[in-house]
């Protein structure tokens, strides 16, 4: 399995609620920077799931409207609401991509990449994204880093 990690862009910092905060344009530009180096290596089979939060609405929309928004993936979500919802290590498809929020989503990076042996979250620039993978090695399952970019690089 694959598994993209994807914070959401640049947002607004007030709103009426938290899940209501709209991307900034420099977040706009983020998410399109990105989303462009992600097409370009993207499965056509890959799974693509939204927090329902609107600044991961409008990060994934950069890359596709074929997406599923998951409630378990929302603010303050877990690291095991996450791969419970991505179905990790096997996976739901062959490729997950999570959009999703700080710091869930270093912490998921932190979890899979250190065996399980890193308490702590990885900061996640916003926008960036870390894409995993998981393999079998001598009969034990391994996270190992496939890739990382934030929008400055993409």
């Amino acid at each position: 399995m694959h598994l993209i990690l994807w914070r959401h862009a640049e947002a607004e910092d007030v709103a009426a609620s938290d899940l209501a905060r709209q991307l900034t344009a420099r977040g706009r530009k983020q998410s399109q920077s990105v989303a462009k180096w992600l097409r370009a290596r993207l499965p056509d089979d890959a799974l693509i799931l939204a927090s329902p939060a609107a600044r991961t609405i409008q990060t994934v929309e950069a890359l596709t409207d074929q997406y599923r928004v998951v409630r378990e993936l929302a603010p303050n979500a877990s690291v095991d609401d996450v791969l419970k919802a991505v179905g990790w290590p096997e996976g739901l498809a062959p490729t997950v991509v999570v959009v999703g929020h700080q710091p869930t989503l270093g912490e998921v990076a932190a979890q899979l990449l250190s065996g399980g042996q890193d308490p702590h979250s990885w900061a996640l620039k916003k926008g960036a994204l870390v894409w995993i993978a998981s393999r079998e090695r001598n009969g034990n399952e391994h996270a190992v880093l496939h890739a990382a970019i934030t929008p400055e690089l993409a």
